[in-house]
């Protein structure tokens, strides 16, 4: 709150004080009262006078102060202020509301001195039919104290009237605060309102809460309130290491006051933390900014103020809570979703086949072929599709062992040259019939490269991938190549040389940026009206994917778009380091 000099007061204000001056020869001080000032309802001084003399020997105080100064500094924005500067706004609303005129004592401070007042708060009244907004104030002074750090003095103590008043006040404050914060389930809007309402109500400089999360070394504050005059603190971070205050509230879950704050953003202001939990558990800290004030915060406020963080706690527990319900049930629900589109997709797919295989092999009993050739060929095709479907079975079973935990893999040591010559003799015709190139290319070594995984399986996804290349890409070719990546890494707590990143590159019809998030999900297909007529179970990523990560690897999906071509890469562990041919690494971030 600041001193400021303005002598426009509205006209009934003006008539009332013209009124009041005529009575009294135009001198404040004919009122009978050394301090004379008005305000409105915010705590803007609109006049101000204080007539000091032989009163300031008659407090009984040994400082020798020149308060006739205090006027001359008006327009210094010199600050003149309650130390209580919350409770006193609140008697002042009251005083406004109830238009009834009251008497306290309380203390102010002024530069290097502290005063305890007697004051009389009386509301000037308003026309008929107007709200009040302006009160006279007139008092004297009890005593005086100079000090060279006004904040940090020790007072005397508050008489038990007005400690009880003012937790009674606080209290109410606190309860209208949980009462709000109880309508909502809306974490965002808990963060934001919590802020807020400590803020205004309390009369903080700032206020800020940051979520936290066990293991937690830094704070972020997510929502914030400030005075206009304060810089926002909102995304900025907190680190435990440097600030005790922060990191001894949260681990003895009560709330702590911190005279020396070392962030930039927290300096020369003593802030209240205190962490809000729910049975026992953090998950967020509160910081305000408290005013200048003398007073320290009594045993019965830092109770309150637990309280309070309990039931911000709680009510941030519960929309955790509802958050991730909510979030379950959508998950849940895109799942039987795309098990439904799932179902629909594979049983064409069985059906297809099934349906291919049942009708040559009943023309072949009903003697409708006209000739062996023929008859060898409608068996020939039968076969084929019996091939088909046998995968598409497959692909379902793996699938559903993976899911179960009960895939059986056999790890070894496996010679990527003969798993390459397997896989290209396997997929080198496929891609050849549909007028595809299919090129191969191993690490440049002196000697093989052996990795560490399951044959079986690898091969398996291998021609998984390229299998995916040869369906989607209708010119041009596939180039599946490997390299050695020299990165030490741990997989079943041994610690291998490094790993081998193998790619399957294609020039095919490749996939929209905004739809690559669900090639690896379980039952999708990036565009079931796109890709219906290559068919497929839309299993095959998902597999390869959960069986590369079962052989410490990872599997990435890299492509610039639409008709842009893709390429897919997974990584297995290296078992033995080969001596290469070239000297550079390739790097483990190059896709």
């Amino acid at each position: 709150m600041s001193i400021t000099a303005n002598s426009q007061l509205s006209k009934v204000f003006s008539t009332t004080l013209e009124s009041i001056a005529s009575n009294t020869n135009g001198s404040w001080a004919s009122l009978g009262a050394e301090l004379v000032y008005t305000q409105d309802r915010t705590g803007e001084y609109l006049s101000f006078n204080w007539q000091l003399g032989q009163n300031l020997q008659n407090t009984g105080s040994n400082a020798q102060i020149n308060l006739g100064n205090l006027v001359a500094d008006l327009n210094r924005d010199e600050s003149f202020a309650p130390v209580d500067q919350s409770a006193y706004l609140q008697r002042l609303h009251r005083i406004l509301t109830t238009l009834v005129p009251e008497r306290c004592q309380c203390w102010f401070r002024y530069r290097q001195y502290l005063y305890e007042l007697e004051l009389v708060i009386s509301p000037i009244m308003p026309p008929l039919g107007s709200a009040a907004t302006t009160v006279l104030v007139m008092g004297r002074l009890l005593q005086s104290i100079a000090v060279q750090h006004p904040n940090k003095i020790s007072l005397p103590m508050l008489t038990q009237m007005e400690l009880t008043l003012r937790s009674q006040q606080h209290r109410k404050l606190v309860e209208k605060i949980t009462r709000n914060i109880r309508r909502t389930l809306d974490l965002e809007v808990i963060w934001q309102q919590t802020v807020d309402s400590l803020g205004k109500m309390l009369h903080f400089e700032r206020c800020i809460i940051c979520p936290y999360a066990p293991g937690d070394s830094t704070l972020e504050a997510i929502a914030e309130y400030h005075k206009p005059h304060v810089s926002s603190m909102l995304g900025l971070e907190i680190d435990l290491a440097l600030e005790p205050g922060f990191a001894e509230a949260l681990a003895k879950l009560k709330p702590v006051v911190i005279e020396t704050p070392q962030h930039p953003y927290l300096q020369q202001q003593r802030v209240l933390v205190t962490a809000t939990s729910y049975k026992d558990q953090v998950n967020s800290i509160i910081a305000v900014s408290l005013c200048n004030e003398c007073y320290p915060l009594t045993g019965d406020e830092l109770e309150l103020a637990k309280e309070l963080a309990d039931q911000i706690g709680t009510a941030i527990a519960h929309a955790t809570l509802y958050k991730e319900l909510a979030a379950a049930r959508h998950q849940a629900e895109e799942a039987t979703r795309r098990k439904s589109e799932f179902l629909a997709n594979v049983s064409h797919e069985i059906r297809t086949p099934l349906n291919g295989i049942i009708g040559f092999l009943k023309l072949i009993l009903d003697g409708m072929a006209d000739s062996p050739e023929e008859q060898d060929e409608y068996l020939h095709e039968a076969h084929k599709l019996s091939v088909h479907l046998f995968d598409i079975i497959q692909d379902i079973l793996d699938f559903a062992k993976i899911e179960a935990g009960k895939t059986d893999l056999e790890m070894g040591s496996v010679n990527l040259e003969e798993l390459f010559a397997d896989v290209g003799n396997s997929m080198r015709l496929q891609a050849e019939s549909r007028n595809l190139s299919f090129q191969m290319q191993t690490p440049d070594t002196y000697d093989e490269v052996v990795v560490y995984g399951d044959y079986l399986r690898l091969k398996q996804v291998m021609i998984n991938l390229v299998g995916n290349a040869i369906k989607f890409t209708h010119e041009g070719g596939i180039t599946l190549s490997a390299d050695v990546v020299r990165k030490k890494v741990r997989f079943n707590n041994c610690e291998f040389p490094g790993m081998v990143k193998l790619r399957v590159a294609d020039t095919g019809i490749g996939v929209s940026l905004d739809q690559q998030d669900k090639l690896f999900q379980s039952f999708s297909q990036v565009d079931g009206s796109r890709t219906r007529q290559y068919g497929g179970t839309g299993l095959g990523l998902a597999i390869s994917q959960k069986l590369v990560e079962a052989m410490g690897g990872e599997v990435n999906f890299y492509s610039l778009g639409e008709g842009l071509g893709s390429t897919v890469t997974f990584t297995v562990p290296l078992y033995q380091q080969p001596v290469l041919s070239l000297p550079e690494t390739v790097p483990d971030s190059e896709g």
